[in-house]
């Protein structure tokens, strides 16, 4: 017998307890639909009459106490009376239709033992009350009509209600009682299924035990080949006589066997060559290109890595950065924290990302990039490090910067010489001069100052550039360095129409600090606010302690303290869109008015980096903007030890 017959065969008790178990379902279920119809059709009908018949009877009502209304009292004559019986006519009609048409409903579905006779009274009851109601609607006199209100109408109201109320109960309880009975019936139903369930199980079970056995065997036999197999023993064999399918899945095992086993045999030389034109490739790549796994160790490294780098890719473990430059191992374990971390692809963002590394052919300069590498799962199991040779680049970059600053010195000379000689013109210390000329020689005087300012920034761009930015700190207190920055821009604030508030807390520590270009930053700032403040504006010029968490045991001078400058404006605000690029060489909010090149911020954050601090913006664009920078106290405390 083939294993598709054995199945069938194996399976027929557990399809016949199945075929039972439908069958009782079938009937269960029928019988619970059938009750719960009977709830629907028996007294559903009459509890849903009943309600729309009180609803239309308090819209009866409704309309009767409005007509005694002190309102309707009040009118007389024969219009009155007109404007009363054509709106009571029509809108008695549609209430006493409904309630004739539902207990007509309710008088044909009587159900219930004693609905019968309920029905009837309130049959009677209803003709009394619509013929008390006709008699009202023919009334034109307030007094009659109030007689026959509470005379006739409102008793006749109320056996109507009390009747509907009983039919409500009586058809209410009935359903309680058939609901009751169809869960009793759910619950029995319940029972059955459930041993119907448990002896078709045990059935089955008992039926297919022994074929399930016998068919097992062979399939254990079949399951231990392939995972030897699957453990790299290539010349494991299942050993199946049987001839049905598990005999033939046995055959075809063993046959594929042979064949992986002859492939394996074969196909080795080709995976090598494969390699060696793979390493042929990254070999022949300029860059250096390094591939590490995720515990950091070097899994393979081109021909540039081990020329520029000193990287040995034969040795093993941390043995194969032995002869690199230190800050390449560190910059390779940096990258490969970054990819291991989840963080994705590294980039560098400019220069100052780039690595430095000594060479036979000089310093070199590189730009270091960073891709994961997947395994089969999906999850990262190394980083593929390629660093791209940006040598002549730098150079370059570093040309560029000394012309900038050359050029700029050369300027500071004559510039200084033509200022000096406006100033003695326009001071008329060379003679008097007309209205006309004065203009013209102010207007050039300004100009020339704001000539000099961009020289000043164009020479600070380059020592920031060149990482040649000389400090000469000393120890200071916050409230003098904000007072004299204060001071210095108190007449631009006056002639702008800005309003210069400062807010110093007392018992600030004191900062270990270049003076003159902290108020270089602080100029920038102000210049700022001012520029862009409205008139009447306010510009709030304070500092702050702030304290980071740190860890049990630190001592003073590892601890993370700050002090927080701040610079805060009530002018245009800035768009969060532009606030990564604030800090920018060159940049300038598009739209932005009055002048400027661009350089201020940026020099703003090089000199705060050069003190150990940071610097950033919190804007939104309508409510003003702060500016804020941080000196670390923990250099003043290690000025002062």
């Amino acid at each position: 017998m083939s294993l598709r017959g054995k199945l069938v065969l194996a399976q027929a008790p557990l399809a016949l307890a199945l075929v039972a178990v439908g069958v009782i379902s079938t009937v269960t279920t029928t019988r619970l639909g059938e009750r719960s119809r009977l709830i629907l059709a028996d007294n559903y009908r009459s509890v849903l009459a009943a309600q729309r018949m009180k609803g239309a009877l308090e819209r009866v009502e409704t309309h009767a106490l409005v007509l005694l209304s002190p309102h309707t009292s009040a009118q007389s004559g024969a219009d009155a009376a007109r404007a009363d019986r054509v709106p009571l006519a029509e809108a008695f009609a549609a209430p006493r239709d409904m309630i004739e048409r539902e207990l007509a409903v309710q008088e044909g579905n009587i159900t219930e033992v004693g609905e019968g006779p309920l029905t009837a009274r309130l049959r009677a009851a209803w003709a009394d009350a619509r013929a008390g109601v006709d008699r009202f609607a023919a009334l034109s006199s307030p007094p009659e009509r109030e007689t026959l209100y509470f005379a006739t109408l409102e008793p006749a109201f109320a056996r109507v209600r009390s009747a509907l109320d009983e039919i409500l109960v009586l058809n209410q309880d009935a359903m309680v009682r058939k609901s009751d009975r169809a869960a009793d019936a759910a619950r029995t139903f319940e029972h059955v299924v459930v041993g119907a369930v448990i002896v078709a199980l045990l059935a089955g079970l008992l039926a297919s035990v022994g074929l399930t056995t016998r068919l097992l065997r062979p399939l254990g036999v079949v399951s231990a080949a392939v995972r030897r197999f699957g453990e790299g023993d290539l010349k494991v064999r299942a050993g199946v006589s049987m001839t049905d399918e598990i005999g033939t899945v046995a055959t075809e095992f063993n046959r594929m066997a042979e064949r992986l086993e002859q492939y394996r045999e074969s196909s080795l030389g080709e995976l090598l060559q494969a390699q060696q034109a793979a390493q042929a490739a990254i070999d022949g790549l300029p860059d250096p290109v390094l591939l590490l796994d995720a515990e950091g160790d070097l899994r393979g490294a081109n021909a540039a890595a081990t020329r520029l780098l000193g990287i040995e890719p034969d040795r093993a473990g941390a043995e194969a950065f032995a002869a690199a430059d230190p800050a390449v191992r560190a910059a390779v374990d940096r990258l490969r924290g970054h990819v291991l971390g989840g963080k994705g692809a590294y980039a560098p963002r400019g220069f100052e990302d780039a690595l430095r590394v000594p060479s036979a052919e000089g310093e070199k300069v590189f730009l270091p990039r960073a891709t994961p590498l997947y395994a089969e799962s999906g999850a990262v199991n190394g980083a593929a490090l390629a660093l791209q040779d940006a040598t002549r680049l730098f150079r370059f970059d570093q040309l560029k910067s000394d012309l900038v600053a050359t050029v700029a010195h050369e300027f500071r000379t004559p510039l200084t010489s033509i200022q000096m000689a406006l100033h003695l013109c326009t001071e008329q210390v060379v003679g008097p001069l007309t209205p006309k000329q004065a203009d013209l020689l102010f207007a050039a005087r300004e100009d020339c100052e704001r000539l000099r300012l961009i020289v000043d920034d164009l020479l600070n761009l380059s020592r920031i550039e060149s990482g040649h930015i000389e400090l000469h700190r000393r120890v200071c207190a916050a409230g003098p360095l904000i007072a004299q920055a204060v001071d210095v821009h108190r007449a631009a604030a006056a002639q702008a129409k800005v309003i210069l508030k400062t807010e110093v807390p007392p018992g600030l520590p004191e900062v270990f600090v270049d003076p003159d270009r902290i108020q270089l930053v602080f100029s920038n700032l102000l210049g700022n606010a001012i520029r862009y403040s409205p008139p009447d504006g306010t510009i709030v010029l304070r500092v702050r302690m702030e304290a980071t968490a740190r860890e049990p045991g630190a001592n003073r001078a590892a601890r993370a303290e700050r002090l927080v400058f701040e610079v805060a404006d009530s002018g245009p605000g800035i768009p969060a869109a532009h606030q990564a690029a604030l800090f920018e060489k060159f940049f300038r909010v598009p739209g932005s008015q009055g002048g400027g090149s661009g350089l201020g911020l940026f020099i703003t954050k090089g000199l705060v980096n050069a003190h150990g601090g940071q610097v950033g913006v919190v804007s939104q664009e309508g409510h003003g903007a702060t500016f804020w920078f941080s000196i670390p106290v923990s250099e003043a405390a290690g000025a002062t030890a």
